[in-house]
């Protein structure tokens, strides 16, 4: 089955009788949940049964639950998180396991609400000039131990049955302006990026998706990341990654230009997948209508992703719960 290239949200509680009827046409590869989709546990997987019986398959549904300032879910549903970097500060030399432990339970609750993607782990490397928006969502400064403890988080949920999408590739850690409000730009030279923002990602290539990062590299491309076939082509023969990749939202504002143009650009420079949220009926219809169909490649690359989608392994919550708390000194969650 040729699926459609973008994933796509929805603008409530359920699906309207117009959103049903646009994704059964569209048949976007996934959906996305926000904040706005969610109420209750009942409610939540409803909407998760509304959005696959409309495509008519299991449809990976993804969201961002970072843990910290960055997650959709909140208590009762699933338990609030420490920012990534200050959960990790606090673990110390147990940072790898309690990162795959922090995602190990993350993993858990998205599965309890039917969601089995998530746009986590965050790899981008912290600088002192690394913009607030995203500095506290980063795991550290250096690359070789971000990676580390991204495979961590990685596998903390592959293990819960959850599908890890690593960002922002192939690196956001360097932007000093909002990307949802702006367009960063990094004069970085490109054996610099290669030695430090792109060897986190290097390292791991082998994960099963990635989204986009909205910035310009300077010393690489004067188009935004998402939009840049060089940079894709890095992103693929450089860093070697070959999984599925998503762009970061197209109505961000680092972006200009219509959205069913960048829907085509982003598609067109390499992404597998457009990802539109926050936006109009008329709006995610003419996005679906630009995006087509996955190519093949892309399809390739989508099957290999779902089928890492594996029910969970056995987990013991209290166990893990204490083991992370031992881990953490006592201070867990924020």
């Amino acid at each position: 089955m040729n699926f459609g290239a973008t994933i796509l949200d929805a603008e409530g509680l359920r699906l309207s009788a117009d959103e049903t009827a646009l994704f059964r046409d569209a048949d976007p590869f996934g959906f996305i949940l926000f904040a706005r989709n969610i109420d209750n546990a009942d409610q939540v997987r409803a909407l998760c049964d509304d959005m696959r019986n409309a495509v008519g398959r299991d449809a990976p549904i993804t969201i961002d639950q970072e843990g910290g300032r960055v997650q959709r879910l909140r208590a009762p549903l699933a338990r609030d998180w420490l920012p990534p970097l200050d959960h990790v500060a606090r673990a110390g030399d147990g940072a790898e396991r309690a990162m795959y432990l922090r995602y190990r339970l993350i993993a858990h609750e998205l599965r309890a609400l039917g969601i089995d993607s998530n746009c986590a782990p965050m790899v981008d490397l912290a600088r002192d000039d690394t913009h607030a928006f995203l500095r506290n969502r980063c795991y550290g400064g250096d690359a070789a131990q971000v990676a580390a403890l991204g495979r961590a988080a990685a596998q903390g949920h592959l293990d819960g049955g959850v599908l890890p999408v690593v960002k922002h590739i192939p690196g956001h850690g360097r932007a000093t302006l909002d990307s949802h409000f702006d367009l960063p730009r990094v004069s970085a030279d490109h054996a610099s990026l290669s030695d430090s923002d792109f060897a986190a990602f290097r390292a791991l290539n082998d994960l099963p998706m990635g989204m986009t990062a909205h910035l310009v590299y300077d010393a690489i491309d004067s188009a935004p990341a998402t939009l840049s076939p060089k940079v894709m082509g890095i992103i693929r023969d450089e860093i070697g990654f070959d999984g599925l990749i998503m762009t970061d939202d197209l109505t961000m504002k680092a972006l200009s230009g219509s959205l069913p143009d960048l829907a085509r650009a982003s598609l067109a420079a390499g992404c597998d997948v457009a990802l539109l949220c926050n936006a109009s009926l008329a709006d995610r219809a003419a996005v679906a209508e630009a995006a087509g169909r996955m190519s093949d490649a892309a399809q390739t690359r989508a099957a290999r992703a779902l089928a890492l989608r594996q029910p969970p392994a056995p987990l013991d919550i209290a166990a893990a719960e204490a083991d992370l708390a031992c881990l953490m000194g006592g201070q867990v969650y924020g």
